[in-house]
Parts: C-alpha cells; structure tokens; sequence
C-alpha cells in the first residue's frame, strides 16, 4: 500500500492518486510494498526501494549510505507496544531531494499520529527533509512515552515485590510467577527501545553530515542536533531502566530464597522438636524381658511426661535464642 501526501496551505494532505499528484508529493510512505508499487515508485520518483532483506542488514553500510544523490538510512522501530509484546522491523527512510520515501512492514504509531498532527496543524512539513525531521521527532516522542509507561510499571512491581502480601504460600507463590513474568515483558520493552534508540542514534548522526552536504537550514540543522541529544538521554534512561529491572529481578529471586528457607528452616525446626519425643518412645518401645519400668506403676505417664518436656524444652531454647 502506497500512501503519497502533498502540501496544501502549509499542511500535509493524503493525496487520492499517486500518479495525478507525482509533481507535488513530498512524502510517499509505502507499507508492506508488492514489487509491482516498488516498481512504480522507482518510475515516478526515481528512487531504488530497497528490499526488505537488504532493510534488515546489521551492518551500517547497509543501513546508512548514499546512492545516485538520495540518502538511504534504515532504523529499527518497535510496534504493538501497548500489550507489551514489541515487534521490531526495520523501516528505511529515503530522502531524495525535497521528497521523503518511506519504506515499512509494519505500523508504529508515530506513522499514524504525525500525518493526523500535521494534516490539522501547520508544522513547517513542506519538503521531504522538512517531514522526515518532524517523523524522527514523533518517533522519538513515541519511545518516550513507552519508556515513561514502563517506568510506571517497574515503580509498581517494585512496591509488589517489597510490600507486604498474603500470608498463604500458595498465593505468595502465585504473586512471584507473576512479578517474574512482569519483570520479563518489561525487559523486553526495554530491550526493544534500546534497540531503537541505538539505531536512531547512528541515523541521526547520518542525517547531521547529510544536512550540511545539502545545505539544509539552519533551524533544521539546529532541530536535528536536538534530535540526537534526546536520542542520547533516552538511551541514558532505558540503560537505568535496565539496570533496575535487573535489580528487581534479583530482589524478587531473592524472596523467593527466602520463602524457601523459611519453609525448610520450618521442617527443620519441627524434625529437632520431635526428635527427642521420638527417641524416648523408641527406648521404651524396646522388646526386651528385663525393663526397669515396665512394672511400674507410674512408668506410662513417666514417659509420656518425658516426651512432652523433651519437646517442649527444644522449642523454648529456640523461642529464647529467636530461632523462631
């Protein structure tokens, strides 16, 4: 699918047909392209589309190069943010002259709100540089707020993890599972926009040497820079993200130690309590001719008040010294 907008009193507008309005396109997004619109779009606009498994390169010389006067710069965007289960693809951004070409497999947000923005707000988007600085913006706000969402996640599991919670282990097992299985989706998140910003910083390094080769103004050069110093903080802030959902990783694996010695420290406790009872009922339980006691008058309740204070004096030391 092709989507061609045009500028209209200092606004983009989504023109109807490519092919009427080829003079007057400035962007031209292309989502999930079929060879045949590749094909168009490199008759009309004269620009290579590249295909997606030359997107998906790693190396940077793949991602961000210049061919026949056009700069080509690729960078991982995540989708499907909002149930916490990020696809990241690659989308490439052309920039041929004074027209944008965007080539995508999927559908990040920032391509849904920026054309809304700029279709009802004059935003200065009347050239293809002009668009693709306002697209990198909204990008870049975009992960902003996932991280700032996911900030507020982390907050919460960190008060699950340290607040108090049922005192039914079956339940307090349960609440790990899940802190643990929350710790995770918010690693992926983090990773996700970690990826993103890694590459947006290359390709808004690439877009500086690209705006002086062009001669670019000076308010977009300037807006560029602020670009990669916000890519740079956010990339400051999703590390500190990261180290702290490591840390309450830790901390919930360190709970669940915990609950774990509590119940073995439990078994144990009540494995000495017993044990004297047990070896005094064991003496006495002896099959031999000759006891002492076993024609005693008292010799029952002898033993048995023997195993009553063999393990009640077990349990006081522990209670005394706070064992227990």
């Amino acid at each position: 699918m092709i989507k061609s907008f045009v500028v209209e009193n200092d606004r983009l507008r989504q023109a109807d047909d490519l092919l009427a309005n080829s003079d007057r396109v400035v962007w031209a997004d292309l989502l999930n392209p079929t060879k045949e619109e590749g094909v168009a779009i490199e008759t009309l606009l004269g620009v290579a589309i590249p295909t997606r498994e030359e997107m998906e390169e790693i190396e940077i010389s793949s991602r961000l190069y210049v061919e026949d006067g056009a700069y080509f710069m690729t960078a991982t965007l995540p989708a499907q943010t909002e149930i916490d289960d990020p696809l990241m693809s690659p989308v490439t951004f052309v920039l041929a002259g004074s027209r944008l070409i965007t080539v995508r497999y999927h559908e990040p947000r920032a391509f849904k709100t920026f054309p809304q923005r700029a279709e009802k707000v004059a935003t200065g988007c009347t050239t293809g540089d002009s668009v693709l600085i306002g697209l990198l913006e909204a990008i870049v706000n975009r992960l902003a707020d996932i991280l700032e969402r996911a900030g507020r996640d982390v907050e919460a599991i960190s008060r699950d993890i340290f607040e108090a919670r049922s005192t039914k282990v079956s339940k307090r097992n349960r609440d790990f599972q899940e802190l643990l299985k929350s710790i995770g989706r918010k690693e992926d998140i983090a990773s996700s926009v970690r990826d993103s910003l890694i590459s947006l910083q290359r390709l808004a390094g690439f877009l500086t040497h690209a705006a002086t080769q062009t001669k670019m103004g000076k308010d977009k050069r300037a807006r560029i820079k602020t670009l990669s110093r916000d890519v740079l903080s956010l990339a400051d802030h999703t590390t500190f993200l990261s180290q702290k959902i490591s840390f309450l990783l830790d901390a919930t694996l360190g709970m669940i130690s915990i609950e774990q010695n509590a119940i073995i420290k439990i078994f144990s406790v009540a494995a000495v309590i017993f044990l004297p009872p047990t070896l005094v009922a064991s003496v006495y339980g002896m099959n031999f001719d000759v006891i002492p006691e076993l024609k005693w008058e008292f010799g029952y309740p002898f033993a048995v008040f023997l195993m009553i204070a063999s393990a009640i004096l077990p349990f006081w030391y522990f209670r005394r010294r706070g064992w227990l």
